[in-house]
């Protein structure tokens, strides 16, 4: 009330002693001391998520989709193969026809199995071309998983030199589909086919990573799996084939590629995304009229 004395300052135990009191620098030290701590427990959840991302990239690369022993597929003319490899025993399809033009060696996407990439036959036969599709490491009935790169590739060799030599005289085609079009250029690169087919190509799986995941550092991908460099060395005719609503795998990458190899020759399908090219007109008109352009036995060449 008016005309009171103030009460005065707290002293003894309710005072804070002097030497108590934290200076603002001292609060500024705290926090950057905590921020420290934050972020070295980040930069150790980054650097752990790094090493468990190299150890297991196979994870999140590859989507096998196994099948029992007991599967038996039921196509007409289909006949299940298998290929010794090191280590398993690998499982693919080999459609045989009476009198066959040639061969198209088929390696498929990055998920499912054989029996969900073949479930007509009746383009082939139309085409009159034997087919021989494979599954890799852990996809339908093929045994093993995969471990690395070099391996993969030496499977798909295996696989190539199982079937190859019946065809001699006849044309072959080696066809890659997503993540199959790296080993069906390093393929056709090698063995030299009559015809190259990637449909929804990448031009490595380097660039693929950088677009979809900036933040992880290239150098910790185990399978580049560099299409472009492959391709420049197939000498043959080169097909691409690539959605210009791909989002997986823009078609900037086949616009690479064509760029890379001057005699490559890129269909585009106006309105196809990543999945579903096989389902356009244009898609099956044009692998149809590049199968029968080719000459039905070498000497034709000559002519």
């Amino acid at each position: 009330m008016i005309g009171e004395r103030p009460l005065p300052a707290p002293a003894g135990i309710l005072a804070p002693p002097a030497g108590d009191r934290v200076a603002p620098w001292h609060n500024a030290l705290g926090w950057l001391r905590a921020f420290g701590s934050l972020a070295a427990l980040a930069g150790l959840a980054y650097l752990v998520l790094l090493a468990w991302i190299y150890h297991h990239q196979e994870r999140l690369i590859f989507r096998p989709a196994p099948l029992p022993a007991t599967h038996r597929f039921a196509l007409a003319d289909v006949h299940e193969v298998a290929i010794p490899v090191a280590g398993a025993t690998l499982s693919a399809l080999h459609l045989r026809l009476p009198n066959p033009r040639g061969l198209i060696f088929f390696l498929h996407g990055n998920s499912g199995n054989a029996a969900d990439w073949l479930t007509s036959t009746d383009f082939y036969r139309a085409a009159n071309y034997d087919l021989l599709l494979l599954d890799y490491r852990g996809y339908g009935k093929s045994g093993g998983r995969i471990e690395s790169e070099e391996q993969l590739r030496a499977d798909v060799r295996a696989a190539w030199q199982a079937v190859a030599p019946a065809y001699a005289g006849r044309r072959t085609v080696i066809y890659g589909r997503s993540l199959g079009t790296a080993l069906a250029a390093g393929l056709a690169a090698e063995v030299q086919p009559d015809l190259t087919i990637l449909v929804s190509p990448y031009c490595s799986m380097r660039q693929l990573m950088r677009q979809h995941h900036p933040l992880l550092p290239p150098a910790l991908l185990r399978y580049p799996l560099a299409t472009c460099a492959d391709a420049v060395r197939i000498d043959g005719p080169l097909l691409l084939v690539h959605g210009d609503r791909d989002r997986l795998i823009p078609i900037a990458h086949s616009e690479q590629l064509a760029a890379t190899v001057p005699h490559a020759r890129l269909l585009r399908l106006a309105d196809a995304a990543h999945a579903d090219v096989h389902e356009f007109a244009a898609y099956g008109s044009e692998l149809m009229r590049t199968l029968q352009a080719l000459p039905s036995n070498p000497s034709e060449e000559d002519d």
